[in-house]
C-alpha cells in the first residue's frame, strides 16, 4: 500500500520540478512511511511514498522495464501478479525484482491498453510510456484504491489524495459550489466531482490517457447482472461460492509482513477470519472496539465470540464521546472530500490499534453489497411486492401505512412508505437521494436566496439515473445491488476504508470485493441472495457450519458508533458554536433560522443526527481545505 503522485504538462517545453513531486510525496507520507522515489523527464514527473508489504528489499518504486522506457507507480497489491510474471517470463520478459509492481511493466508491455484486464486485485496505477510519450492513470474495478486528477487543459496533476495536489501552486483552491447540493442530497460526494473545481476523481473501472495533447477516459469494467436463463441447484452454487472465497482470501494473505482481521463481530468479518486462520501457521491478530457511555450497542461480545471460535491473538479498545469530537477535525482533513460517516472516525481508533501488531487488515466490506446484507433492500423489494398486489391501490395502501405507523412509531418504516407511491425511475432516485431527509424536506428553505441564484437553483437528482439504462431488464434487487456497487461503495464506504487506515499506515484488504466474487454474486439468482426475509442467504448457508450461531442469526448491527447520542447530548455545544458561528454563517449558504431549528428538533428528539454531522463536516472541510 502506498501513495502516488506526478504531473504532466501539456506543453513539452515546461518541465516538471523535483521540488513539487518532493513537496507531494510529503504530502502522503502517512500512505507510505517506508520509503519514496521519484522519476522525472522533461514534462512528466511521477512520485511514490511506500509501505513495504511485498518484496521489502528490492520493492522500490518507480519502477521501469528493461530499457528505460516505461515507467509505473502504484499503490496497492495485484493478487495474479505470480501467475502473470511465470507467463511473462515464459515470453522473454527479465524481471529484476519480487514485486508485483514490475508486472505491471511487462503485461504493458505485452497487451498495451488491454493490460488492465488481466489484474486481479485493488490498484490505482499510473504509467508513462516514453516511446508513446503518453501517459495513463487507472483505477481498479471497484474503488477500493482512490486517485484524484486536476486538468485544466495545460496540465494534469494526479495523486492518491487531494491534498498533494493542491500542493502544486498552479492548482488553484477554487470551491465548486454547485456540488454542495450533492453532498447534502447523499451525505457524501457522488460520481467523479469534487467540491475543488477542475479536481476530479477517476471513476472505478476506469482508465484515463494523455496523448497528443489530449485527455480520454475509457471504461475497461463493470460489473454485469445476468438473470441466469437456468436456474443451477442451490447446492452447487454454494460449493462453488465456497471455493471462491477460499481461493480469494487465500490471495489476500499474500505478504511478506504480518496480517490481521478487523473484527465487526458480524457475518462478514467472521467468515473472512474462518478461512483466513487455514491460510497461515501463524497465530492471526483480530481488532474491534466498543464504545464507553450505557445502553450503546456493543460489537465486541460477538467478536469475542468469532476469536475464541478461531484461536486468535484478540485485541479490543474503546472511544469516548470526547476521543470522537476530538478527531473530527482530523477526519475531515483524512477524508478531503465531505463524507458523513461516523463510523469512519471508529475505524480510525481500531486501525491505530493494529498498527501496533500488524501491516494488513483483512476487512469483511463489501459483503453486504455483493450478497444483498442491507435491510432496505429486503424492505422495498417487499414493498415493490405490495405494489404489485395492490395495483390501483398503492396510493390508498400507502396512506393506511402510514397511519398505522403513525400509531405504532416504527421509524426505519416510515421513510420507505411513501416509495409505494412513486413510478419505478423516481424509486430508484430516492433510494440513492434521500428524499425523506430535512435537508430535502426543507429544501427551498435551506440556502439563502442568494447561494439559491448562485447554484442556479439547482436540485440535485443523483447520479444512479444515468446507470438506470444498462439494467432496466434486472429484478429490483439487482438493480439495487448495482446502482449501491457504482454510488455508495466507492464514493462512501470505501473512501472511509482507505482514507482511515492509511492515516495509521496500515493497508486494508477487503476479498469480498474481488471482481470474480462480485461476478459471480452477479450471477446468482436474486432470491438465493435475499430469501423471504433473510438476507445474504447464501453466504449464510455456506458458512452455516464454520461461524458460531450466535453471529449467524443476530440481527444485522453494522458499527454501532452511538454519535448520535454524542452529538445529542455530550457534543451539543460543540456542534452549536461551530454551525451557528459567525464564520459559518457568512458564508452565505444556510439561512440561520432553519439550522438554529434543526439543533432544537434534534436536541428534543435526536432525529437529525446524520444531517447535523454532515453539516459539521461541510464546515469543517471549508476551513481546512479553503482556509477560510
Amino acid at each position: 500500500m502506498c501513495g502516488i503522485c506526478g504531473k504532466i504538462n501539456l506543453d513539452g517545453s515546461r518541465s516538471v520540478k523535483r521540488e513539487l513531486l518532493q513537496k507531494m510525496m510529503h504530502a502522503l507520507r502517512h500512505r507510505g512511511p517506508d520509503d519514496s522515489g521519484e522519476y522525472i523527464s522533461g514534462r512528466v514527473g511521477l512520485g511514490h511514498t511506500r509501505l513495504s508489504i511485498i518484496d521489502l528489499n528490492t520493492g522500490k518504486q518507480p519502477i521501469a522495464n528493461e530499457d528505460g522506457t516505461i515507467w509505473v507507480v502504484f499503490n496497492g497489491e495485484i493478487y495474479n501478479y505470480k501467475e502473470l510474471k511465470a507467463d511473462l517470463a515464459k515470453k522473454g520478459h527479465i524481471f529484476k525484482t519480487g514485486t508485483d509492481t514490475e508486472v505491471i511493466v511487462h503485461l504493458y508491455e505485452e497487451k498495451g491498453d488491454e493490460f488492465l484486464t488481466a489484474l486481479r486485485g485493488m490498484f490505482a496505477i499510473a504509467l508513462w510510456d516514453e516511446r508513446r510519450q503518453t501517459l495513463i492513470l487507472a483505477r481498479d474495478r471497484v474503488g477500493i484504491k482512490p486517485l484524484y486528477y486536476y486538468f485544466d487543459g495545460r496540465s494534469l496533476v494526479f495523486a492518491s489524495e487531494i491534498k498533494a495536489i493542491l500542493e502544486d501552486p498552479e492548482v488553484p483552491k477554487s470551491l465548486n459550489a454547485t456540488e454542495i447540493p450533492a453532498f447534502l442530497a447523499h451525505y457524501y460526494m457522488p460520481g467523479s466531482q469534487t467540491l475543488l473545481k477542475n479536481i476530479f476523481k477517476l471513476l472505478p473501472g476506469h482508465y484515463l490517457k494523455i496523448k497528443d495533447g489530449k485527455k480520454i477516459i475509457n471504461q475497461y469494467w463493470d460489473l454485469e447482472f445476468k438473470e441466469p436463463a437456468k436456474r443451477e441447484n442451490l447446492n452447487s452454487c454454494i460449493e462453488q461460492l465456497n471455493g471462491l472465497l477460499n481461493e480469494t482470501v487465500g490471495d489476500h494473505m499474500i505478504s511478506d509482513v504480518p496480517v490481521g482481521v478487523l473484527l465487526s463481530g458480524g457475518v462478514d468479518s467472521t467468515a473472512i477470519l474462518s478461512l483466513a486462520v487455514h491460510k497461515t501457521n501463524k497465530a492471526i491478530s483480530t481488532f474491534t472496539i466498543g464504545f464507553e457511555g450505557q445502553n450503546f450497542a456493543d460489537e465486541r461480545y460477538y467478536a469475542r465470540l468469532a476469536a475464541d471460535k478461531f484461536g486468535t491473538r484478540h485485541h479490543e479498545t474503546t472511544i469516548t464521546a470526547k476521543d470522537f469530537e476530538s478527531f473530527i477535525p482530523q477526519y475531515v482533513w483524512h477524508m478531503e472530500e465531505p463524507v458523513c460517516e461516523p463510523p469512519a472516525i471508529a475505524l480510525y481508533y481500531v486501525s491505530k490499534m493494529a498498527k501496533q501488531e500488524v501491516k494488513v487488515l483483512l476487512s469483511g466490506e463489501g459483503g453486504d453489497e455483493a450478497f444483498a446484507g442491507y435491510h432496505v433492500y429486503r424492505n422495498l423489494v417487499w414493498l415493490e411486492r405490495l405494489k404489485k398486489i395492490a395495483g390501483p391501490f398503492n396510493g390508498c395502501l400507502a396512506d393506511i401505512l402510514w397511519r398505522l405507523n403513525s400509531l405504532m412509531k416504527f421509524k426505519k418504516l416510515e421513510k420507505h412508505i411513501p416509495l409505494l407511491k412513486l413510478s419505478l425511475p423516481n424509486y430508484y432516485y430516492s433510494l440513492t437521494a434521500n428524499p425523506f431527509s430535512f435537508f430535502n424536506a426543507q429544501h427551498k428553505n435551506l440556502f439563502t436566496s442568494e447561494f439559491q441564484n448562485e447554484i442556479n437553483g439547482l436540485e440535485f437528482s443523483g447520479p444512479s439515473s444515468r446507470y438506470f439504462d444498462n439494467i432496466s431488464s434486472l429484478h429490483l434487487l439487482n438493480k439495487l445491488l448495482y446502482v449501491d456497487t457504482k454510488t455508495w461503495l466507492p464514493d462512501d464506504l470505501l473512501v472511509k476504508a482507505d482514507k482511515m487506515t492509511m492515516a495509521n499506515s496500515l493497508e486494508l484488504r477487503v476479498p469480498f470485493l474481488d471482481h470474480k466474487v462480485l461476478e459471480f454474486a452477479a450471477s446468482l439468482p436474486w432470491d438465493y441472495k435475499l430469501k423471504g426475509f433473510n438476507t445474504k442467504f447464501i453466504l449464510k448457508k455456506a458458512f452455516s457450519n464454520r461461524i458460531p450461531k450466535e453471529i449467524l442469526n443476530r440481527k444485522k448491527a453494522g458499527l454501532p458508533v452511538p454519535y448520535e447520542s454524542w452529538l445529542q447530548n455530550e457534543l451539543s455545544h460543540f456542534v452549536h458554536d461551530i454551525l451557528l458561528d459567525r464564520t459559518t454563517l457568512q458564508r452565505g449558504y444556510f439561512n440561520r433560522g432553519v439550522i438554529e431549528d434543526l439543533l432544537k428538533k434534534n436536541k428534543a428528539n435526536n432525529m437529525y443526527a446524520t444531517e447535523i454531522f454532515s453539516l459539521l463536516v461541510l464546515e469543517l472541510w471549508h476551513r481546512i481545505f479553503l482556509n477560510f
